[in-house]
């Protein structure tokens, strides 16, 4: 097997980990995965450290420490106790990583028996038979002759580290396990030649050969096949290799034979030596035993790692036939796997169908692999079949790039191909921070091969970007299904060459894009079914974490015998249609519901599995059965069983209409090899998807496969999964839920219930956590369930943090100074107060402070929280020391972790750098608020900016003062919407809005609109009362700010204004109370104004009746439009084109609203408002406004209709008429965008 070196001692002593397959071989994933939940429990524990600190240590002793160096939470033993400074500690050696270290015995923590169950990733090793020799000089006999030694030269153990340094590839023959340590033949490729680490120390006089009765020779002359722990070869002590580097906590536990089924003679502690008639007897290189399990978990520390030693080596492996056409099969490690065609996986680099130089590159990038998936993936897809593969590792993109890029060498493959410009491969992603991901492991892989050109396509909906892509000489494109459509609008022969179209985590696709996913299937079918692509290659690769209903339409319709691999049992479950069924009871009702789902007599034959997580229960629901006379079997750990004869009794003929039931426990099921049941019943919750998984795998021989269509009616042979759902297992109810939805199951209905309050008590415990990121930027968090953050209003952190006063005093329109940018719509910095802003004042007495040098004073002890003053360029800040390294890492020069407490923004520094701050200087509170702009999200379904919108907004603000609106406050956040860039004419004495930060966004064609943000925000404050600024506005108000970012209904609080006389001469240069109507008195201001694509206010004609008031907005096509009415004021928006007309009107006098109405005609929109109270108006609007103007040509119908005399009403209109000239006179200059 491949090893890969850790630590060297000598060549006695040192430590590897494996990879490959084998019977002490761990996917390195599983170790990641246990890393994870080691991180995550340890980290919570440290409210309640005593909780897991243990009584009393001892040299040896088992227990999980915090590696600095590693910055994670590791499995160590205890190799000795000192006292030293004060204290005690302990040195510790990382089993896992070769590693020692020191830890204070305050924090060292239990070792959790859930973290317990893998083993030990390092293995430790000495060379095979071979000892350490020494140079014996007798001066007095002049004579100088190698003798053995008791231990290695420096030499030696130098030149055997520089062998293993030199070399590219170490590979290692497993000859025996004594005492914990593996004895190997190391073999090593230097400059592609093969060298025995073991020969070659011989040979240059390093090193002895001890020989044996029975090996006399060298070892490397063993044959390559021999089997691993031969006693005829090896008579040395062997130990059970099932619990070789198992932790020692384990080994308490008699071991049983599986042939026999009795115990084997001697503890588990002890060695023994196989005979050579245990060859004869098994073909299996190892003897089966049957290892001692831990006890029943706690519930609460329940975790994903339950079996993982029990899979290290199965009693019965499911052979494959070759006539079989749907085939399932239990590797050497345990893991389990489902296939729709038999394939011969490759479980070792070496011998992988991959391209040589690939090989060598990934041997250099020290890729752990290929993986269980992988072994099976890359055969067929290195082959151009179609592939389907559904594994926990799914979103790995190594399932498929090397066998991809291996296909791609064969150029002969592609000379039929069109002399035109096109990819050969294409590759889709769900999002563009997966694709970057991609496309980077495809320019570093594809060093080793031929020249592809990888390209990476990003698009937004900008049409004029997708028309300079260019794609001349790329033969690999990676991308997005939206991307890929807005690609193929202006480029109709991209698929004209296509050969490979590989999706990548293919559920996230079909559950976020079905439709552009099929449509790219479409044409790529199209594309591929002329008579010149018959003999071109044609592969559809599609991988994920889990199965979708929309795969098998990918499989039916567009792929062409595909090779089906899951290793995902709880996912081949829902593709091979098993009939999942939940019955919510509470615990002790269990019985009885067991006993009502067997009280049935069956048309067919049913074999149904019980499973149980205890001895206990296997003997009561045992007796509960004989009870009610039901033929059950029983088996588990602890009782001397045969299996063999649980075995007979399970596969033997039965009656049609007949009931077997086997009762067992999950470390049983892997040693029978079931795959026969119709009915698995999981009476005790499975610990973990993969226990789950694996039960359901009792059942493959009745999974479905969706590629045959059969006519025979099967539903008789449908496979059936009962959950028995009780108060013990509310934390796995949504887990639950989420897996029937996918399985399409009947849901019963207490499920939502019981899942609601599951959701509920979840987000109670989420209480003191921030508020999501995505909750406040978005307003919708997608991963609601598995986000560790909350989702409610919590009065205590959103409330009492140290606002500047500038907020709350504010009536909602402030200026800006964003100064920290997080991503397009996530700002910090401050809000600048218009009048006299303390800031500026501090910061000045700051910088004067620290030019004297005498006041430059370093800080001695660096305290966490606390405030020092930081001198950046020429500047210097305020600053908060928020993390600091351990104790036992400071020394003179030590980094902290510092917070910008006036900007938002943090970083490393040197703790030298830090400088002491007056405390006159501390009492101003932070400045530093976080900033959100509304309503705008990324397109694409998109939870994350793409980095080209970030980079050009962080370009466009930073540093520059805005004016925006406050829509809500909670704790530092405001969310603001719009934010608008204004720029003051001096000369004409009045503001003009430069830009919209929404609308640059926009702009870019990466963002979309997001019109729910404020609303799901406002829901979150419906039940609390919070600072929301959007309560001192009036309904209108608020929808014209929703609907229309770059508008703003008090000018007066977002205008900066020198003063009240400059206000009343400039305050009609903001036509109709919006900045955004603030256009210059001149042709050529207004030009400037509407260069920047803002809203237009439109030409409006009025005249009125006795009753009502007709309003006629004058825009010629219009395409979308919205009337908000209020008692006083009528806000009517619309769009033409690509212009945005915007007319808020601010009545003379009331009107009804419930009986105003608009109506759009041809050229206008006609507003007809009722009036309050019946009487003539002498105007329209409040304020003057030069494009509304009275309509004359309803003068004569106004005269002639009207129910007044006609010199009372001539008089009227006069008023009315002049009173509109004069505003029309008064604004000549100002014109219309007609």
């Amino acid at each position: 097997m491949e090893v890969f070196i850790l630590q060297i001692e000598d060549p006695s002593c040192f430590w590897v980990t494996m990879k490959g397959c084998g019977p002490y071989v761990v996917d390195e994933i599983e170790y990641k995965n246990l890393n994870a939940e080691m991180n995550q429990f340890y980290d919570k524990s440290c409210a309640n450290a005593d909780e897991v600190k243990p009584v009393t240590l001892e040299k040896g002793q088992i227990c999980v420490v915090f590696s600095e160096e590693l910055k994670c939470w590791c499995r160590a033993v205890i190799k000795s106790i000192m006292y030293h400074a004060g204290h005690y500690q302990t040195e510790c050696f990382l089993v896992d990583y070769a590693k020692y270290t020191f830890v204070k015995t305050k924090d060292v923590r239990v070792a959790v028996k859930a973290f317990m169950q893998i083993p030990y990733r390092a293995k430790k090793c000495r060379l095979y038979c071979t000892k350490p020799v020494t140079l014996r000089i007798n001066f007095c006999e002049d004579t100088a002759k190698i003798v053995p030694a008791q231990r290695w030269d420096n030499a030696a153990t130098q030149y055997f580290q520089s062998l293993l340094k030199a070399t590219t590839q170490i590979k290692a023959k497993l000859c025996a396990v004594e005492d914990n340590t593996f004895d190997v033949i190391l073999y090593v490729t230097i400059k592609d030649e093969k060298v025995c680490i073991n020969d070659d120390l011989v040979s240059k006089n390093f090193a002895r050969f001890v020989e044996t009765e029975e090996n006399t020779g060298s070892p490397a002359k063993d044959q390559e096949n021999q089997t691993s722990l031969n006693v005829e070869s090896f008579p040395v002590k062997i130990v059970n290799p099932t619990l070789a580097f198992r932790p020692e906590l384990f080994e308490e536990k008699v071991p049983m034979n599986l042939e026999t089924g009795h115990s084997v003679s001697g503890s588990s502690e002890k060695t023994y030596q196989r005979s050579s008639t245990d060859l004869n007897e098994s073909t299996e290189s190892i003897v089966k035993v049957f290892p001692g399990l831990p006890c029943k978990e706690e519930s609460a520390v329940h975790k994903d790692r339950f079996l993982q030693f029990l899979t290290s080596n199965p009693l019965k492996t499911h052979k494959i036939e070759d006539n079989q056409r749907s085939s399932h099969s239990l590797s050497e490690e345990g893991n389990f796997v489902f296939l729709s065609n038999k394939i011969e996986p490759s479980s070792i680099l070496e011998e992988a169908p991959l391209h040589d130089d690939l090989k060598k590159e990934l041997t250099r990038e020290k890729f752990l692999g290929p993986t269980f998936t992988e072994s099976y993936c890359w055969p067929p897809a290195a082959r151009g079949c179609d592939v389907v593969a559904i594994s926990h590792q799914g979103n790995d993109p190594s399932l498929y790039i090397p066998p991809v890029l291996t296909f791609l060498q064969l150029g002969s493959c592609y000379k039929a191909l069109p002399n035109r410009n096109g990819p050969l491969a294409l590759i889709l992603c769900p999002g563009w921070k997966k694709a970057q991901l991609v496309f980077e492991l495809l320019k570093t892989y594809g060093r080793s091969s031929r020249q592809l050109h990888p390209m990476l396509v990003i698009l937004g909906q900008k049409k004029e970007e997708a028309k300079r892509v260019k794609i001349q000489g790329c033969d690999v494109i990676v991308t997005t299904p939206y991307s890929l459509l807005r690609l193929y609008e202006h480029n109709c022969l991209l698929f004209c060459r296509l050969c490979h179209l590989v999706f990548d985590e293919i559920e996230v696709l079909f559950s976020e894009a079905t439709e552009q996913v099929f449509t790219i299937l479409d044409c790529y079918k199209k594309n591929s079914i002329t008579e010149e692509w018959e003999y071109l290659p044609h592969q559809i690769i599609a991988v994920g974490t889990h199965w979708n209903k929309h795969i098998a339409r990918l499989i039916k319709e567009f792929m062409n015998d595909p090779y089906v691999v899951i290793t995902a049992m709880e996912e081949a479950s829902i593709y091979g249609n098993v009939h999942q069924v939940v019955q919510h009871c509470v615990s002790s009702e269990r019985t009885a519901i067991l006993l009502k789902i067997l009280d049935f007599t069956p048309n067919h034959l049913q074999k149904v599995l019980v499973f149980t997580d205890s001895v206990d229960e296997v003997e009561m629901v045992h007796q509960a059965l004989k009870s009610n006379s039901i033929f059950a079997l029983k088996i588990h750990k602890e009782k001397e069983f045969n299996f063999k004869c649980v075995l007979e009794h399970w596969t033997k003929s039965y009656a049609s209409g007949s009931h077997v039931v086997l009762v067992l426990t999950d470390d049983c099921m892997q040693f029978l090899g079931i795959t026969d049941a119709s009915c698995v019943i999981h009476f005790s919750f499975p610990s973990s998807p993969r226990i789950f998984g694996q039960r359901l795998y009792n059942m493959s021989d009745n999974f479905h496969n969706v590629i045959e269509e059969s006519s025979v009616d099967q539903e008789h042979t449908k496979a059936r999964s009962v959950i028995l759902l009780t108060e013990n297992n509310t934390c796995h109810a949504l887990g639950i839920l989420r897996y029937l939805k996918r399985a399409e199951a009947e849901i019963p209905p207490q499920l939502h219930d019981f899942t609601a309050r599951v959701l509920e008590a979840e987000e109670e415990k989420k209480f003191a956590r921030p508020l999501c990121t995505y909750l406040k930027t978005f307003g919708i968090c997608k991963n609601r369930t598995v986000c560790p953050d909350r989702h409610q209003i919590n009065l205590q952190i959103d409330m009492l943090q140290n606002m500047p006063d500038k907020v709350t005093q504010t009536s909602g329109c402030v200026t800006i100074l964003p100064l920290h940018i997080v991503n397009a719509t996530n700002y910090f910095g401050r809000i600048v107060d218009k009048q006299q802003d303390q800031y500026t004042t501090l910061a000045e007495e700051i910088n004067e402070y620290f030019k004297e040098t005498s006041n430059k004073v370093p800080i001695k002890k660096v305290e966490k929280l606390a405030l020092y003053g930081l001198c950046e360029e020429t500047l210097f800040h305020r600053v908060q020391v928020v993390e600091t390294p351990p104790k036992e890492e400071e020394n003179l020069f030590f980094n902290v972790k510092i917070k910008y407490i006036d900007e938002g923004r943090t970083r490393q520094v040197q703790s030298s750098q830090l400088l002491q701050l007056p405390a006159k200087f501390q009492h101003l509170p932070p400045q530093a608020v976080e900033f959100i702009v509304c309503r705008v999200k990324p397109i694409d379904n998109e939870i994350e900016w793409n980095p080209k919108v970030t980079h050009y907004i962080h370009h466009k603000i930073k540093g520059k003062p805005h004016e925006a609106k406050i829509v809500l406050t909670l704790g530092n956040t405001v969310w603001i919407d719009p934010m608008v860039r204004v720029t003051r004419l001096s000369d004409l004495k009045m503001y003009v809005n430069e830009y919209s930060v929404r609308s640059e966004i926009l702009s870019t064609g990466l963002g979309t609109d997001n019109p729910e943000h404020i609303t799901q925000l406002q829901k979150l404050c419906v039940r609390v009362k919070v600072l929301n600024h959007t309560n001192n506005l009036e309904p209108s108000s608020i929808k014209e700010d929703t609907d229309h970012p770059e508008n703003m209904s008090d000018p007066q609080n977002m205008s900066i204004q020198e003063n009240s006389t400059e206000n009343c001469k400039s305050s009609k240069m903001t036509l109709g109370n919006h900045l955004c109507d603030g256009v210059a008195p001149n042709k050529e201001a207004e030009d400037s104004t509407l260069h920047q694509h803002k809203c237009f206010y439109p030409e409006i004609k009025w005249f009125q009746n006795e009753v009502t008031v007709t309003v006629k907005v004058q825009i010629a096509g219009i395409a979308d439009y919205k009337c908000d009415f209020s008692k006083e004021k009528v806000i009517f928006s619309a769009c033409s084109g690509d212009k945005l007309y915007l007319a808020d009107m601010e009545l003379h006098q009331y009107i009804l609203t419930e009986k105003s109405s608009c109506v759009i005609k041809d050229k206008e929109a006609a507003i007809i408002l009722t009036k309050e109270k019946k009487g003539s108006w002498c105007k329209l609007l409040k304020n003057k406004n030069p494009h509304v103007s009275f309509d004359f040509e309803h003068w004569e119908d106004f005269e002639d209709e009207g129910p007044f005399p006609v010199g009372a009403k001539k008089l009227h209109c006069t008023s009315a008429v002049t009173e509109d000239l004069v505003e029309s006179s008064d604004d000549s200059s100002v014109e219309s965008d007609e």
